[in-house]
């Protein structure tokens, strides 16, 4: 870490694509006890890269959520380290009642999911971890996934998945919930923060104004989806293909974006489901 700048350390992941931008940042934090926060795939040379940064000091690995762009190469990593992995919980950790009776009745998300993950010990809302000349405060924010954890540091948020300033998030039930995720972007805007840095893509610098764009979109998406129901009741594939302009390869995540706001509208009154619940169920409005 650069004292003078309080920038941390970041190394960047070989795993780009349309939905992880550029790859997954590594951060490493401090210097005589480093933390490493989100160590990213299970990439042998990825892992050795933060071995080599970290000079036999790595103190702590701490995980955002249990994907595996983010967890995989947690365990790995650990045992070249010795150091322990600190997280919410595992990849079905912090759902909703509401998202865990829709993995319940078999709708599926799972897109990434780590199901072999699991942390050394477990960080709720509220705890403190801290090494030489560094602290963080985890902050349980869900809506990308529900064991979703921001953490705070001074007046810095480490963010992973939950804001990205190149793209909006994807939000894929049951994992995904567009309530949570908006109260989420609430909660650091809250925090008011001087920058976010998220795991996928640059800094963000201005952070209130691009959490307040995250939430409007997803308010005018919402009003998009309204719209399009006027013509007839719809699934969400079906939905997302009248509203989305994207290339083929991530229209199924466009569709599990729109099931996510179609359920959130339902938990409103909105929109009511036709068929039972799933990725096919047909919404009308109210």
């Amino acid at each position: 870490m650069d004292r003078r700048t309080k920038d941390p350390l970041r190394i960047l992941a070989p795993n780009p694509s349309p939905l992880t931008g550029p790859g997954t940042t590594t951060f490493l934090l401090g210097q005589a006890q480093v933390a490493v926060i989100d160590p990213g795939p299970d990439d042998p040379g990825h892992l050795d890269a933060i071995v080599q940064a970290g000079q036999g000091r790595i103190s702590h690995i701490l995980v955002t959520h249990a994907h595996l762009d983010h967890s995989g190469g947690a365990r790995r990593l650990s045992d070249m380290t010795g150091a322990p992995i600190l997280a919410y919980g595992d990849a079905l950790s912090g759902r909703s009642p509401m998202m865990q009776r829709l993995a319940d009745q078999g709708v599926g998300g799972g897109e990434g999911l780590d199901l072999s993950f699991a942390p050394d010990i477990r960080l709720r809302d509220g705890d403190v971890v801290q090494g030489d000349g560094w602290q963080l405060l985890a902050l349980h924010t869900p809506g990308h996934a529900g064991g979703h954890l921001s953490l705070l540091w001074d007046d810095q948020i480490f963010c992973g998945d939950l804001v990205m300033g190149w793209s909006s998030t994807i939000i894929s039930p049951p994992d995904g919930d567009l309530g949570d995720y908006l109260r989420s972007l609430d909660r650091l805007a809250q925090s008011r923060p001087r920058r976010l840095l998220p795991a996928h893509g640059d800094p963000i610098e201005d952070p209130l104004a691009r959490l307040s764009d995250l939430a409007a979109h997803r308010r005018q998406r919402s009003a998009q989806i309204l719209a399009a129901l006027r013509d007839g009741p719809a699934d969400a594939a079906t939905l997302a293909a009248r509203i989305y302009e994207v290339a083929p390869a991530l229209m199924p995540a466009a569709t599990r974006n729109v099931l996510a706001h179609l359920l959130a509208l339902a938990d409103l009154g909105a929109v009511t489901s036709l068929d039972p619940l799933g990725p096919g169920t047909r919404f009308m409005s109210l």
